[in-house]
């Protein structure tokens, strides 16, 4: 899953590979339930943050 993308992800690779705006990327960010960092302004997302918050929304890691 995601093998195209890098281990870290801008905010408009995450928003790309999510399918989402950006809107709606960054109230996931803030709300906590995608898990990123700031590196100054910009948002830096692990890939594996990704695939964690798709397996947890679709209830499949439980």
């Amino acid at each position: 899953m995601f093998e195209e993308y890098q281990d870290i992800l801008t905010a408009e690779e995450a928003a790309e590979a999510l399918r989402i705006g950006y809107n709606a990327l960054y109230e996931l960010l803030s709300s906590g339930k995608l898990k990123g960092y700031r590196n100054g302004r910009v948002w830096r997302i692990p890939k594996e943050s990704i695939k964690k918050y798709i397996l947890d929304s679709a209830n499949l890691s439980k």
